[in-house]
């Protein structure tokens, strides 16, 4: 079953218990499938729709600061129980341990030995850790291992 028909059988579920919070973020995400769909008129696999994701969860994440620095906790509220949902539909993400175990391995491959190498790092990791690792954790991995 493709993240997409999930989403859907989900969508029906959270409509029959009357979970709003549920139904309102699976429409969020659909939205945004739908936007690059119509737009680029091209149908999204699973990976292009786990990077949507992710993106909508950082989007929330960035609203979340600026409620709290707001003082907003009703809304606040409301952007976690979103990204709570989101999350659910990610990969299970690396732990820490196994995150690290495969950055010294990309390491060893690109033959890094400062800092200076980041950016050869990033971008095989970025590859390699697509969908089950965030940008920020695989950035600060690589400056704490190269440091």
């Amino acid at each position: 079953m493709s993240l997409k028909e999930k989403l859907s059988e989900d969508l029906k579920q959270a409509m029959r218990d009357k979970e709003v919070v549920k139904r309102d973020s699976i429409r969020a995400i659909n939205t945004m499938i739908k936007q690059i769909e119509v737009d680029e008129r091209r149908v999204l696999d699973d990976s292009e729709v786990i990077k949507l994701i992710q993106k909508g969860i950082k989007q929330r994440e960035e609203a979340i600061a600026q409620y709290s620095a707001a003082s907003r906790d009703d809304l606040v509220q409301k952007e976690q129980e979103q990204v709570d949902i989101f999350i659910q539909y990610l990969p299970k993400q690396l732990s820490d341990t196994e995150l690290e175990i495969g950055m010294k391995e990309i390491i060893s491959e690109v033959g890094a030995t400062n800092i200076k190498d980041m950016g050869k790092v990033m971008g095989a990791a970025s590859k390699k850790f697509a969908g089950v690792a965030d940008g920020k954790r695989i950035n600060e991995m690589v400056k704490k291992l190269l440091a």
